[in-house]
Parts: structure tokens; sequence; C-alpha cells
């Protein structure tokens, strides 16, 4: 792991996921930026090799007999692409948080590397794991609901109501900081994953947006609310909005989407819950490991129905999706067949270029922008 210290929240997240299959063992990390730091946190967590580099731990370990299959980048943005590139040269797997990185120029250098890399370069857009998030993708594919007309996507919290990046929150310092977090707030931070569920699920791109963005906080760089306009290629329409000073949001997640013979709703704070309603048919309620639950979900449930499974599992699932795909590029499995669903370096650029549309569509006074 590179990042994700005792302290750091993403941290504890990834390494939690990454043991509930119990698919990966933590043997090594460049878990702060001082030596000394990440050794305590080393000490700490029981990992038994640290370093005090990123650089220092791709080199050893690569050289190492028993050196690691993979790494977790789970560092600030602007971290992203020089740490997954060291790991990528080195022919070490990378498992990396979103977004990409914090700019279009080191995105595009990254890109490069895993083309030029045997390794694999995963993502981890968790919200692709949820078993109801894995149906929906199925229905949609299915044709259940038709030619897909209407795209709906909002992600408000209100964390950032108040100015926790000058009362010495490390998450609010450095995610308001464009430095670290590139040049999206709410719109890089959490826009991006409604975006990119949008997408997953309906299967279509967004060929331009036309986006609103507004920085309440007193004196913030970076944006705390959007509101866009989608126009996906096919003709459907859709809006995504994205707030961190919205009171009384917590991780309001939704998805809602609506074709010419139906429509689907899910939110993330409800996630064994999609609902189906067929046009001029009463709403159906479908549920994690129940009844009407399709295999492709079933397969990435882990208890039975009526138990919560939800955030920690999601990122389970890629983890476990990330060491079928290890596993079967070792076994001579070509990197598209290994990578299935993971998401990848391509959703990572197409992230990278919905948060450069929107704030170049919001400096020009929301004009429609290509992405």
């Amino acid at each position: 792991m590179v990042g994700g210290g005792n302290d750091a929240f993403i941290g504890g997240v990834h390494r939690i996921a990454s043991r509930i299959d119990d698919r990966f063992q933590l043997v090594a990390g460049a878990l702060s930026s001082t030596p000394e730091k990440s050794a305590a946190s080393a000490e700490a967590l029981g990992i038994p090799r640290s370093y005090g580099s990123f650089d220092e731990m791709a080199a050893a370990e690569a050289a190492r007999e028993d050196g690691i299959e993979a790494v977790s980048i789970v560092t600030p943005n602007h971290v992203h692409a020089a740490a997954s590139m060291a790991f990528l040269r080195q022919g070490i797997h990378v498992i990396c948080d979103k977004p990409l990185t914090s700019t279009m120029e080191d995105a595009a250098k990254l890109e490069q590397a895993v083309t030029d890399s045997a390794a694999l370069f995963m993502l981890t857009h968790n919200y692709t794991g949820y078993p109801m998030i894995r149906q929906a993708r199925e229905m949609v594919a299915a044709g259940d609901l038709g030619d897909i007309r209407i795209v709906q996507a909002e992600y408000p919290q209100d964390w950032l109501t108040s100015p926790m990046e000058s009362e010495g929150v490390k998450q609010a310092e450095w995610r308001t900081d464009p430095a670290r977090s590139g040049a999206g707030g709410s719109v890089g931070d959490i826009g991006t994953h409604a975006h990119n569920l949008a997408c997953f699920v309906t299967g279509l791109s967004v060929d331009s947006l036309a986006a609103d963005l507004q920085s309440f906080g007193a004196g913030r760089s970076l944006d705390d609310n959007a509101h866009i306009l989608l126009r996906f290629a096919g003709g459907a329409r859709g809006m995504i909005w994205s707030s961190q000073v919205a009171p009384g949001n917590e991780n309001g997640l939704k998805l809602r989407v609506y074709g010419e013979k139906g429509g689907l709703e899910w939110c993330q704070e409800d996630p064994n819950y999609l609902w189906f309603t067929p046009h001029g048919e009463p709403k159906r309620l479908l549920t994690r490991n129940g009844p009407g639950a399709s295999a492709i979900g079933q397969a990435v449930s882990r208890i039975p129905a009526g138990h919560p499974e939800g955030y920690l599992e999601g990122f389970a699932t890629l983890y476990n999706e990330a060491a079928d795909a290890i596993r079967a590029v070792q076994g001579g499995a070509t990197r598209e067949e290994a990578m299935g669903v993971l998401p990848g370096v391509a959703a990572g650029m197409d992230g990278m270029r919905f948060i450069n549309a929107c704030v170049t569509s919001s400096d020009n006074n929301a004009a429609w922008t290509p992405l």
C-alpha cells in the first residue's frame, strides 16, 4: 500500500476490503510522506516491510523473490500518477483509488505507462461493485428498459457546509486544495462517481455537457456544488447534481434510469434494493439475493437476503475481481479478457475528461462542452 497511514480514512477502507474475501495479504507499505511516519504506521498496523518512499518500495519489492504482486495506491490525487507509474515500470499490478490523478497531463502519462506495462491497472470506482448495480447494468443491456431516454444521477453530501479545511480536518484540507485534488472539487470527488455509475449501468457515453459549478464556502478555491446537463451518444439526456454543502445529506448517491419500456431507481444508502417499474405496471422491488435477483448480482453477494451489505463489500468485490484478473493474466489471458467489467485506465480517462469539461463549461457560462 502507498499512502493510507494509520489515521487515513480511505486507507482503512481499502485494507478491510482487500481482506474480506481472503485474497490479499498486506506485507509492505510506503504509508506516509516521511520514513518515520511510514514506519510508525506500519508498526501500528502490523505490516512487516516499511519504506520511506514509493520509488524505494517499487524497486526493492521488484528485486525480492517474495516481492509484492500488487500495490494499492490510496494517496491524495496528485500522487496517483507518479506512484502508479513507479510500480507499473517494475511489472507490479496497480489498484488505484479514483480519480485517476489531478491533471490531464499526468493522466496522459499514466495512460501511456499502462499501455507500456505488462501489469494491470485497476481503478476503484467502488459503487460499480454493488450487487444491485450489477443487476441494473444487466437489465439495461438485456433491453428490459428499452432504448434509454433519461439518466438522472445525484450525489449530495453536507460535510463541507462549514469551513472544515480551516479547522484542521486533513480530508478537507487536501480535497479543497487544487494542487493536491485537481481542477474539480465536489465534481472531481463525488461527481465523478455519479458520472461513472451512470455510464456503467447504461452502457452509454457522454458526448457533451453544460455545467454550472459553485464555490459557496468563503475563500474556497474549488467547487463545492455542481449542476450538470448531459447529452449522451445515441440521444439520451441526463443530469448530475453533486454537492458537499447540502445539509441533511450524508452520502446520498442516487441513480435513476428511464427508457421507453420502464425505469430503474437505486440509492446507495439503501443499496440492497433496486426498484424496477415496467411502463404501466406497479413498481417492483428487487432485493439483493432475494426473489428476482439475477445470477450476476448473486455472484457478487456474500450473505443471505435481508442482511445489510454495502460500502465495504462494494470495494471488496473490486479487490476480489482484481485478484481474479491477476491470476488470469498469470495464466495467459489477455488484459482485456482478465479485466472483465473492472474499471481501468479507460474509465479513469473518462472521469478526467468529465472533470475538465465541467470546469471548462462553467468557466464559459455553462456553455455546452464536448468530452
